[in-house]
């Protein structure tokens, strides 16, 4: 057995079942392990790394920064951080950002804002929060409280309390739930863990109004979906609507640990002095990197190219589909894709693996390909060429 896997499994808490190889190294789309050999990475660090790996801007403005200050805490105002909470108001709905570590962590701001601000305005029985069946919001005790899968919530109970559940793209559901102690709406906009799945056209405009009506907030999940991965910048302009709450991580620092919650400012206000806080959260080093990854993202177009090779993937899914009775569906938008198999998924992943291609499968018979927005169509080809054989 590898060293490296031998002496981590004595000394890592086993909540990973990891793939036996040992990466060292990675530059674009293209990874390398401790024995030379390389894989065409189609995980991108759980649609992390969206301009690949090893970006040379990224790693200067680490760098650059990393010479200069590091850390000061939040009792002092930095550069990079102004300047990326600027950016991110600037080319979204929001006025306020709150920075954070990680996409539970934001979650969790969220979860905190919409019962503050409910109460700040009287509502004080406005505490409960809808969140959707299939859902994935994080790990902590909240953030798993609104989870809507049961495999994340086994053995952690008792749950926080406050969390309702109807199914995701189902209005009547939701209409028959939301009622006068619904405080928010928890949303992914595409469900991304829960199996790559796409809502109906109409239904987030329609959930939008419904939240309009009642005096809800509307919170988008946009984890795994922001940061350009369904082919727009946010996945919830493909619907033409507007949260009140939106969370980020993941592809946000292209790998660095950062999570921001935005908001609208009458919303916002409801988070004063004393109210939340995060030690390391938008330090001057992550968020330094941080600007230069949404740059990079407009500036050079990466954007773009996620919406075209993604519709060339789709293409190449469906084509699949046509020639393999073991594929059931074709579902997602940009480079968030993914086959629903009649069998298991995990020997499909297995045997791209050992053929030099990363992949994922999710909800046991989901094969999600997530690569970094950069994957070229020739990339694509070879890995349409690979599952073709395997299937």
């Amino acid at each position: 057995m590898n060293k490296i896997i031998n002496k981590a499994d004595k000394v890592i808490a086993k909540t990973y079942n990891r793939f036996p190889i040992v990466i060292t190294k990675g530059k674009g789309c293209t990874l390398w392990d401790n024995h030379g050999r390389s894989y065409t990475d189609f995980v991108a660090g759980i649609a992390v790394c969206n301009l690949g790996h090893a970006h040379p801007g990224v790693s200067k403005a680490l760098s650059d920064q990393a010479s200069a200050l590091v850390h000061v805490s939040n009792l002092y105002y930095t550069v990079p951080q102004v300047e990326l909470a600027s950016w991110l108001v600037e080319n979204s709905f929001a006025d306020r950002v709150f920075f954070c570590n990680s996409g539970a962590e934001a979650n969790e701001a969220a979860i905190k804002l919409a019962r503050k601000y409910h109460n700040d305005n009287g509502d004080f029985s406005r505490n409960r929060i809808i969140a959707m069946g299939k859902s994935f919001h994080g790990r902590t005790m909240a953030t798993l409280s609104a989870t809507g899968q049961d495999k994340i919530r086994h053995g952690f109970e008792p749950l926080l309390e406050g969390f309702d559940f109807v199914e995701f793209n189902d209005i009547k559901s939701l209409q028959n739930k939301i009622g006068a102690s619904t405080c928010a709406v928890l949303i992914e906009p595409i469900q991304g863990e829960g199996g790559v799945r796409c809502p109906d056209p109409e239904y987030l405009k329609t959930v939008r109004q419904i939240c309009n009506d009642t005096g809800v907030l509307l919170i988008f999940d946009e984890i795994q979906t922001g940061m350009g991965r369904t082919g727009v910048l946010f996945a919830h302009e493909h619907f033409g609507i507007e949260p009140d709450i939106m969370t980020l991580a993941k592809a946000l620092a292209n790998g660095l640990p950062i999570g921001a919650m935005l908001a609208k400012e009458d919303i916002a206000e409801a988070f004063g002095p004393g109210s939340h806080a995060s030690t390391f959260g938008g330090t001057p080093i992550i968020t330094a990197a941080s600007l230069e990854v949404v740059k990079t993202l407009v500036e050079e177009k990466i954007i773009d190219n996620c919406r075209e090779v993604g519709a060339y993937f789709k293409e190449k899914l469906f084509w699949l589909k046509n020639r393999h009775e073991s594929i059931l569906d074709v579902r997602g938008l940009g480079l968030l894709l993914g086959i629903k198999l009649k069998t298991e998924g995990a020997p499909v992943v297995t045997k791209c693996m050992e053929k030099g291609f990363l992949i994922n499968c999710i909800q046991e018979n989901i094969l999600r390909f997530i690569p970094p927005l950069i994957i070229s169509k020739d990339e694509i080809d070879s890995l349409v060429v690979c599952l073709d054989e395997i299937l």
